[in-house]
Parts: C-alpha cells; structure tokens; sequence
C-alpha cells in the first residue's frame, strides 16, 4: 500500500455512524516540494473510513491513490495511526477542535501561549500548572484533566474498534459504560456490548468477535443470536416467539449448523434469560361473537414458544392481576355505592359511566367526537361527590396533558403517577400500592405489557379502574396489544361509544375519520374548512407539497406557526416522502444554517440550536420519555452539551446521549400516538404499500385538532382504507384472561 503523513488541516465531512470522513491533509514533505494529488494551497484530500479526528492531529496512512471524476486525486486511507501535533499551530488547533471537553478555541489559545511545546506535556505530567494560565480556576483545571483522561482512553478503545466500524460516539459510550475495564470487556466478550449499550446491536459485537477470532459455532455467539432475533421480534411488538420461527431466524442470522440451535436455547432457560412455554396457536380465525375464547380455540394446536423472561412473568402478571381485580369486591366500609347523577348525557353514555362506578375494571371506547371526554367529566363528578380519592393518568407526558386539558382535572403519566425513580424503579408496588378508590387510565391502545404489569402491581384489591382509549387505532409501540387482548377476551367488561355528536358531527375531520374506520373513502368537500387533499401521484410530488405546505401554504392562510402547530406525520423511515428525508427539507426550509447558530453532526444527524427534536426512547433519568418533542435552545461546543425545552423543562444532554433523539420536524404515525397537532399534514403514496393499513391512516388523521391535510394519491388512499389486515402480534394475554 502507498504511505502518506502529515497534519489534519480541516474535516471537510464526518460520518459518526460509520467513520466515512473527507478531509484536508498537509503532508510531510518541504514547502518547495510537490507529491501527486497536491493542490494548490498545498494539501491533498483524503477520504475513507477513519477516527473522528481533530484539526492539528499528526496521522500516518496506509492506503492508495484514487482518480475520483469529479474531485480528482485522492488518498483511500485504508489504516490510519493517529498522534498529537508537534508544532504550537496543531497544538492550538488540536485544543480548540473541541475534541477536549472544557477546552474552547479561546482558552486553547491561552494555554499554548502560556506553554508553547510543552502544553502535551505540561497537561499530561503536570497538569496543575494550568492554574498558571489566566483565567482558569481550579474547577475548570479539574475538569480538564479529567477530559484529558477520558480522551487517552477512549483513543486507545478507538485504535482497537475503529477497524471494526466503531464509531468514535459509540466508543465514548463503551468508556462510559465499562470505564478503564472497556478494553478487557470488549476482548473478553464483545457480546456483552450488545446487552449493555444502547446502540450497539449484534451485527456490530459480532464483527468485533470474528476479528477477535472467535468461531462461529462459539455458544455465547450462538445465544447472543439468539437473544437478537428475539429481541428483534419484541421491537415489532410481539411478546414471545414461536420457537420454530426463532431457530430459524437464528440459522438465518447465524449460518451453523441447525443441531446447535436448541441446545442454545435450553441453556438461555436453564440461565433464566428465557422462558419456555407452550400456548395455543395464534394462527386462528377471530372468534365469533357469542362463543367463548376456549369453545373457538379447540381445533388449534398448542405451540412451543420462547419468552424473555421479563415478558413472561409481566404477561402472567397482567393476567393474574386483572382475573383478580375482576373478581374482587368492593372493599368493606367503603361509603354509600355511587349512583350515576348526570342526565345529561346519551343512554350509551350513561351506561358507560354506570359501569365503571359498578365494575372493579372496565373498558370504555370509542371513536373521536363519540363523547369519551364527556364521559369523564361524568364520572369525576360521581367520584367527587361522594368523596372518593381518584387519580387520571396516560401512557406518555403528552398524552397526560392532553387528559388535563380535556378533564379539567389534574393527570400525570403512569411513570410520575408510580413515582419512577431511575435508582428504585417503581416507587408504587405491591408492598407499597396507591390510596385511591379509582383510577382513570387514558389512551389505553399506547399500554405496553410491561407497563400495565406494573401498573396493575401498585392498585389494592377493589380499587376500581377504568381503560379508556380507541381500540380502532395503532396499537402500542412496546410490546403487546394489552386493551385489545383485554377485550376480545370477555373478562373485562366494555361500552363503545359510536354516536358522533352534533357538535363533532361538522368536522369533517371527525367524520372522515370514521368513514376510514368504517372501510369507507374519506370525502374532500369544497367548503370543507379543515379537511384538504394536495394530490401528488409519487413521492417526490408529495414531499414537495408537504414542505410547501408547512412553510408557506398553511401559515399564510390559517397563521398556524410553522413549528409549533404543524405536525408532519409519515407512515414511513426511508423514501423521499419518509420522515429522514422530510426532517432534512423542513430543517433547511424551517431553521437554516446561520452564524448564530450553533451546529454539530452527532450520530449521523446534523443538531442546530432552534430544531424542533424528539426523545426516541425513555430515559427514567432526565424524567423525559419516548414521543416527547422539544426545541434544541443552545448548544455548548467546549462542554459537549445540548439544552433542549421540552415545554418549558430544561434538560441538558451530552452529545453522547444524542442518539436518544430525533429531528422531529416529521415524525412517524406511530410515534404520534396519544398526541394532538393543531394541524397534521400527511404524505400518503403508493411507494408506502408496505405501511398502507386503515389503522394507520386512522391514527394519522385523528391527531389532527383543527387541520389535517394530506399530500398524495387516491389511489394510496383506498389501498390504506381496504387493508383492514393489522399485522397481529404473538401474545398470549387474551388466552391466559380466559383461563379460569
């Protein structure tokens, strides 16, 4: 292979998720001299998968030269070694690259001035001395020093994963996580990378191991497989899994032999990491009304199937909890039995609202517009007429709001409500339940099975509980079809709401929305007011309607706020029309670059002060959960740090951390659940067949307030409204409620 040395000029791009870099290299040669590839001002480019380098840093490649047709010469580097810089300039630009936590340009500048060569040595030997450098204190000598280290080790992890497609915020991740251990972590089990770090998934911890010179038929690779394939299936909401399906999902991902496969599994049980079970088949038809659960399962077989643990004992859990909230009595001395006071309301109301008061655990649902509110605000006023202690609670912080807004009462999310601590998990259990006679759970579609375990631990025997939600629409992200199963088993009794009310009957919003939920063809109207289609027939016509109409259609005609009232909504990731591509034409249009604005690629997602971002996981320490949309409000260079608004909270993030987040300019329809948008505009084409479902579509449409606006083709439209098809998920739930 060719060599090349010299000093990082500049990083013309960086790719955090795979170390792809272009950058401006002066090579080690005397000023008169020329080389192949040379420019002008002296430098040569280099491109290749490399460490996330700093300007100033001393590199030695190995690779070759590339005639590229549109930027010439370059150098493939195919290894680099990296080493600090030698002369005052790198130095002073190496400190300022904001490589060093605590070190800006400015205050790189006043070190090197104060030790000129000697700053790498002053820092590493002597790093006390920095208190002679004006202006830094003793807090801000410790935090460097601190960084310094930090920075040494995460190098040292960065020689060894960069040539394993590691990259540099992922390795940050590894010395957080392990600490001076990384290294010996990584080489003794890389698998355990994937169990530990968010980020990190099998393919990656496999590729590590294989270099590492693992075999392929090793067992830990073997049952690290197979934890991923399950896991795999988990994410798409399935509770367990076939075990035929697993093994071979396995073999698929794997590639050995097939009688290695249920060993492996078997010792995963015998370590308790997996549970093994056998339930009925799911592979039936819905049962007919008016047959129980156990007459319409017989003709199936049962099936073995694999848990992970913490969902098996969370389905048993459920099950157990509700069969036992079901039969409970109410608890003696409990006061005057509630009678229904309100008559003002429909005869499905009315019946809706007697059967919470009357049954320790209920399901009220119903469409947009059918009164579910209403029926709340009923229910509140028995409840506090007669003095009982009551609590309102949803699923995510949005949808919590949204409940006290709508109530007039205060509600908190399930986590706030169970007093979720990051260190003791949940505060609310068993040993330690809620004092309340009722609860009120909201936008019971998003309960996930692991949640409403938890839930269910914290209420005592008679606490009454009512589910309210709409089981026409997506079901949860997590795991499990938790108010589904509960209603289709026929333990649980439930009212649906379907008279739309005048008032919701003249939105035409509310009205197309149970069109779709009937298997009918939405109707755009010419006087509608709040109901449009921008017809577009492929994905490019529609993701230019939708950035048209967020920037500049809407605004001007409604004065709805571009980034606070409008809400994109995509049934898809990848696509012209999907939610990358889409966040990356609205940040441009909505909030472009500036030189006030601060900006940092982190994770393969350029972040500048001003996006609009949503958390994409639940992060119990910062008390901010998955679907929680902010604005990014500053972001520090020199510490490292974004501070994001999420409606008033200020949280600050690492950039580490960022991989937690999203631009939320356009976000997914699932990722919408339990949220409301003054305005929805929504891309739906035929490149979207995969995700066409009437649910979706659904869902999409009734998060819209006062605006929804779809941008796309009839034809995509139909083909979403006849797909009735929801993708069922494996879960057991509704066979275990039938169990006596």
């Amino acid at each position: 292979m060719d060599k090349l040395s010299g000093s990082v000029e500049r990083i013309t791009y960086y790719n955090a998720e795979n170390g792809y870099s272009v950058l401006r290299l002066r090579p080690d040669i005397a000023r008169n001299q020329r080389m192949p590839g040379m420019a002008h001002d002296g430098l040569v480019t280099v491109v290749g998968n490399l460490p996330e380098l700093s300007p100033g840093e001393h590199l030695k490649l190995q690779g070759e030269w590339d005639s590229h047709p549109k930027h010439g010469s370059q150098f493939k580097a195919e290894m680099c070694e990296q080493s600090l810089p030698a002369s005052v300039a790198g130095i002073e630009s190496y400190l300022g690259s904001g490589m060093i936590k605590g070190i800006g340009p400015r205050l790189a500048e006043r070190i090197v001035a104060c030790f000129q060569e000697d700053t790498f040595n002053v820092i590493e030997e002597t790093p006390q001395r920095l208190l002679e450098v004006p202006g830094i204190g003793h807090d801000r000598t410790e935090k460097i020093i601190a960084a310094w280290e930090e920075q040494k080790h995460i190098k040292e992890i960065m020689v060894f994963l960069h040539a394993h497609g590691v990259s540099t915020n992922l390795a940050v991740k590894i010395y957080k996580t392990y600490g001076d251990q990384s290294l010996p972590v990584v080489q003794n089990n890389p698998y355990q990378l994937e169990r530990d770090i968010f980020g990190i998934g099998f393919k990656t911890a496999d590729r590590i191991a294989q270099a590492l010179g693992l075999p392929t038929d090793h067992p830990s690779r073997i049952e690290a497989g197979l934890v991923f394939a399950l896991n795999e299936l988990i994410n798409a909401g399935h509770v367990y899994s076939p075990r035929e399906m697993l093994a071979n999902r396995a073999l698929e991902l794997l590639g050995v032999a097939e009688d290695l496969i249920s060993p492996a599994i078997e010792r995963l049980a015998q370590e308790d990491r997996v549970k093994l079970e056998t339930v009925p088949d799911p592979g039936r038809q819905p049962h007919p009304a008016g047959k129980t659960l156990a007459e319409n399962r017989a003709p199936y077989a049962n099936m073995p199937v694999v848990y992970l643990t913490p969902l098996y004992f969370g389905e048993k859990g459920v099950a157990e909890r509700l069969k036992a909230l079901a039969g409970s009595a109410r608890p003696t001395g409990s006061g005057v039995q509630l009678t229904f006071p309100d008559a003002n309301l429909s005869a499905e109301q009315q019946a809706g609202v007697q059967m919470a008061l009357s049954s320790t655990v209920s399901i009220l649902t119903g469409g947009p517009g059918t009164g579910k509110t209403t029926c709340l605000k009923a229910l509140i006023n028995a409840l506090e007429s007669q003095g009982k202690r009551y609590a309102l609670a949803s699923p995510t912080g949005r949808a919590a709001k949204r409940l006290a807004d709508a109530s007039g009462h205060s509600a908190s999310t399930i986590h706030r409500l169970l007093e979720f601590s990051p260190v003791e998990g949940f505060k609310r259990n068993a040993e330690n339940p809620l004092t309340l006679d009722f609860l009120v759970v909201d936008e019971a579609s998003m309960l996930d099975l692991l949640l409403t375990n938890n839930l269910l631990k914290a209420l005592r025997p008679g606490t009454h509980v009512l589910f309210v939600g709409d089981i026409d629409q997506l079901p949860s992200v997590g795991a499990g079809d938790v108010l589904r199963d509960m209603i289709e088993s026929g333990l649980v009794p439930v009212t649906r709401l379907q008279t739309i009310f005048r008032q919701a009957a003249g939105s035409h919003i509310i009205t197309n929305a149970h069109r779709i939920n009937h298997g009918e063809l939405p109707l755009f109207e010419k006087d509608s007011r709040d109901f449009f289609l921008f017809p577009a027939e492929d994905a490019e016509a529609s993701a230019d309607w939708v950035i048209s109409l967020v920037a500049e259609r809407i605004p001007q005609k409604f004065g709805f706020d571009a980034l606070n009232d409008i809400q994109v909504l995509s049934p898809v990731y990848r696509g012209q029309a999907g939610v990358s591509a889409l966040n990356e034409r609205l940040q441009e249009k909505l909030n472009p670059p500036a030189p006030s604005k601060v900006e940092r690629r982190i994770f393969g997602i350029t972040f500048r002060t001003g996006d609009k971002v949503m958390q994409t996981q639940n992060n119990y320490d910062k008390d901010v959960y998955n679907g929680d949309i902010g604005f990014i409000r500053a972001m520090d260079t020199v510490e490292h740090t974004l501070r994001i608004d999420f409606e008033g909270r200020s949280v600050t993030y690492d950039w580490t951390d960022a991989d937690q987040l999203n631009l939320a300019y356009a976000i997914s329809v699932h990722k919408a659940q339990g949220s409301e948008f003054r305005a929805v505009v929504i891309p739906i084409t035929t490149q979207h067949y995969m995700m066409l479902q009437r649910n979706l579509l659904y869902t999409a449409i009734t998060r819209a307030r006062s605006l929804c606006v779809l941008a796309g083709s009839r034809t995509a439209i139909s083909m979403a409204v006849r797909n009735h098809k929801t993708t069922q998920r494996f879960s057991a739930l509704e066979w275990r409620l039938s169990q006596g």
